[in-house]
This record gives structure tokens, C-alpha cells and sequence, in this order.
């Protein structure tokens, strides 16, 4: 990707708040460097190496930016809180990540500006979105997509089908995870009887083709997601989705709307909805072209792009 935009490379080990060598290399690297510069990292510990590097080189021209993906406390200790105040600008991927972060801070000031706090969603790069009616003459079908690990709902997924035994619903699961816990997931479908149900695909890079062939997304997870690009995915195909509540979810998706909204951890809950999206065609239908527009009125790529170039400016 970068090679394709004519973007150099060069390579640091990046290994924390001690990595001298890192902080070396990228102050050599300012230093050589004309005109403005822009560092950004997704984690505190590369930030600290980029805020030591532009100190070192004392290239006051570098913006050091970052944006946070967990829906987490902040660490409030001395070295961090210095971190805090010297950040340029410190992007969160939602409101929730953005509000759990603050609260570190009750009722106590907080160590970075608030006008150097920004909230923006993540999207999806499609140049033209366009809207893909389901195809008809086909096995009814529900997918979960992203990565097989813990928290992520699969067991309760799991657990809700068997109550979906003789409804034609099939589950599509595409994601990778770690042989021990695919393995896991596995016998489990097994033991409640739908191995059967389920059919298994690895990742791809083009998922896009796979949900155009589902009916609707299944996302229940268990922990708290600071935003989730599978749900926007679903969104910007047309596809209805029932999602998990906690996190950053409702944000983006209206219960009722563009799918249904549910409690994580409870099987029975996620398979009333499924049933709800499996019997009746119309919702499908309706809550999938609902989820199209809010996809390109509210998370489509230029409210993604604009406000990152204003925060970059």
C-alpha cells in the first residue's frame, strides 16, 4: 500500500518506553527531514518515542497525533501525564472511548486540552458506495466476520443456534484465530448439535463478497468495542445486522433502524432477533436500505477523511 502511494519506508524496533535506538532513528530521520512533519501513532508507547525524538531533534515543526481504538481507563501516572500535554492532538474512534478515557479524571483536570481532543468514526474507503439488494433463491444466511478470539460473542453465537434448529437459518463464520480456540468453538458446535448449521471460512482480505451473499451480520460481542469496522461493513453492503449494545455500537446503529441492538452474553435475546430478521423479508429489506444511508450520511469516507485533514492542518 505505501510503495503503491510512493510513500519511503524505514524500519524502528519500536519496543517501548526504553527503546533509545528507536527514538534515534526517528530523530535522524526529522532532522533530514524538510518542512512540516506529522507522526502518527496508536499507542502511547510509540508516541512517547515520537514526543523524545522531536525534542532531540528539536524539529518544532512535528505534530505528534494519536489516536486511541479502546474503549479503556487512562494510566495516570508522571511519565504519561507529561505524554498527555505534549500531544498534538489525541483522536478517539468513538464517543465512548472518549468519555471512558476523561473519566480517569473525575471531578480533577484532566492533563491534555479538550481542544485537542477529537472524536471521529473510522470508515471505509469505497469510492462510490452502492446498495446490493440480497440475492434472492438462496439458503436464508447470518454471518459473523472478524477475529476468532475470546470476547468477541462466538460462544453465545454459537449457543443461539440451537435454538434456530429447524428455522433454515444457516451461520456463515469467516475470521481466524488461534488453533486452540477455533478448535474450541468447534466442539462446542458439536456438542449443542449444529455443527451442521455452520459453515467455516478463514479470513479474506475481500469480505466484501461474502456479505453480499448473507442476509444479515451477526456481532454479539461480549467486550466492549471502541468502534467496529465489521459493523460499518455490513452498513455500506445494505445488510441489516443485530449487534451487541455495550461499546461504542449504538453510536452508529439505532435499535429498530439498521438492525437490532442486544444485551451481550445472552443467547436466547440473539436468537429472538434472528428469528425476527429470518421470518420476515421486508425488515431485511427495509433495515438493510436504512443502513445504507445512515452508512453514507454519517460514516462514509469523506466524514472520516475531512476531519482527519482539519486535525492534521
Amino acid at each position: 500500500m505505501f510503495h503503491k502511494e510512493s510513500i519511503a519506508l524505514f524500519h524502528a524496533p519500536l519496543q517501548g518506553f526504553y527503546d533509545f535506538y528507536s527514538i534515534n532513528i526517528l530523530s535522524k530521520f526529522l532532522k533530514e527531514t524538510e518542512g512540516n512533519v506529522i507522526i502518527h501513532a496508536h499507542g502511547f508507547r510509540d508516541v512517547f518515542t515520537a514526543l523524545m525524538a522531536r525534542k532531540l531533534s528539536r524539529k518544532k515543526n512535528t505534530k505528534v497525533i494519536m489516536t486511541r481504538h479502546k474503549v479503556r481507563r487512562a494510566v495516570d501516572s508522571w511519565p504519561l501525564r507529561i505524554v498527555y500535554r505534549n500531544l498534538d492532538a489525541l483522536i478517539f474512534v468513538s464517543r465512548a472511548a472518549r468519555d471512558r478515557f476523561v473519566a480517569t479524571w473525575h471531578n480533577r483536570l484532566i492533563p491534555i486540552k479538550a481542544d485537542r481532543m477529537h472524536v471521529i468514526h473510522n470508515s471505509l474507503n469505497i469510492p462510490e458506495p452502492v446498495f446490493y439488494p440480497p440475492t434472492p433463491n438462496r439458503p436464508l444466511t447470518a454471518m459473523f466476520h472478524g477475529p476468532l478470539k475470546p470476547g468477541k460473542g462466538l460462544e453465545t453465537l454459537i449457543d443461539a443456534m440451537t435454538m434456530l434448529k429447524g428455522k433454515r437459518i444457516r451461520l456463515r463464520i469467516v475470521g481466524s484465530g488461534t488453533p486452540d480456540y477455533v478448535d474450541r468453538l468447534r466442539r462446542r458446535a458439536i456438542s449443542r448439535g449444529v455443527m451442521e448449521l455452520i459453515d467455516w471460512h478463514k479470513h479474506t482480505d475481500d469480505i466484501l463478497p461474502y456479505i453480499l451473499d448473507c442476509d444479515f451480520g451477526v456481532l454479539p460481542s461480549v467486550n466492549e468495542e471502541a468502534f467496529g469496522l465489521s459493523n460499518i461493513e455490513y452498513m455500506a453492503a445494505g445488510r441489516p445486522q443485530i449487534c451487541s449494545s455495550n461499546g461504542a455500537q449504538p453510536e452508529y446503529i439505532t435499535d429498530g433502524w439498521e438492525g437490532f441492538l442486544i444485551p451481550p452474553a445472552n443467547s436466547s435475546f440473539l436468537a429472538q432477533s434472528m428469528i425476527k430478521l429470518a421470518t420476515d423479508p421486508e425488515l431485511r429489506l427495509k433495515m438493510g436500505k436504512q443502513a445504507f444511508q445512515t452508512f453514507l450520511s454519517r460514516l462514509s469516507w469523506p466524514h472520516f477523511i475531512i476531519p482527519l485533514s482539519n486535525v492534521y492542518s
